[in-house]
């Protein structure tokens, strides 16, 4: 979930509700408890339960995987909705904005090594994604301060090939649809490096421009 926390924007961005100080008071809760929120917290729940059906029986049960597939698409329909939500509704919390990038890594980052550890995926394609996407994380709080570089058309692609590919890898599939698993994550690959290199010259120029600004306002209160 993305955008300006609530407190920034005068508390949670809602009108109180008729009733003073009881109303006020609902709409302060919800700050914290409201759909967005709770999505993101059932992706995060979901994460140890997807490890353990993926890895039941060896990792080689076509049921187990099957359920783990279902813990894993429901975790990736949760990281759609609750951003949606959060930015439809003004649903921003500054818990929100920690909270689920850390559940994207954990539920994505735990299916890649899992299956690398089962020997279903390279090592390789496992390094080059999590390198993009905690490196990328980590460029976020480097330009955080100089403002957001808002979400690209590449990056979705990106994680939807993601999505897709690991999806497919945690089904126990044969056959053509085997070999078209590994032509989708070799795309989602390419779209992983291309957005990441992309994103990392957007945070440069970002940088660029926000410490030539502070430089311009310094001389302008001398």
């Amino acid at each position: 979930m993305t955008g300006v926390p609530a407190s920034a924007a005068g508390g949670t961005g809602r009108t109180p509700a008729p009733g003073g100080k009881l109303g006020a008071a609902a709409v302060n809760q919800a700050s914290l408890w409201n759909i967005a929120n709770i999505l993101t917290m059932i992706r995060l729940v979901l994460v140890p339960g997807f490890v353990m059906l993926l890895l039941a029986d060896g990792g080689y049960d076509p049921a187990m995987r099957a359920w783990a597939w279902a813990a894993f698409a429901v975790a990736m329909i949760t990281d759609i909705f609750d951003g949606h939500l959060a930015r439809t509704y003004n649903l921003v919390t500054d818990f929100g904005k920690i909270a689920d990038p850390i559940a994207d890594k954990a539920i994505m980052g735990s299916a890649l090594i899992c299956l690398s550890l089962l020997g279903d995926l390279p090592w390789r394609v496992t390094g080059v994604i999590l390198f993009r996407e905690l490196g990328i994380t980590l460029m976020r709080f480097w330009v955080i301060r100089h403002g957001v570089i808002p979400a690209s058309r590449g990056g979705k692609l990106k994680t939807l090939a993601q999505g897709t590919a690991t999806g497919m890898y945690v089904l126990a599939l044969t056959g053509p649809l085997a070999t078209l698993r590994f032509w989708v994550m070799a795309l989602a690959v390419v779209l992983t490096v291309v957005t990441g290199l992309d994103y990392v010259r957007q945070a440069v120029v970002l940088r660029r421009k926000g410490l030539a600004a502070q430089r311009e306002a310094a001389g302008s209160a001398l």
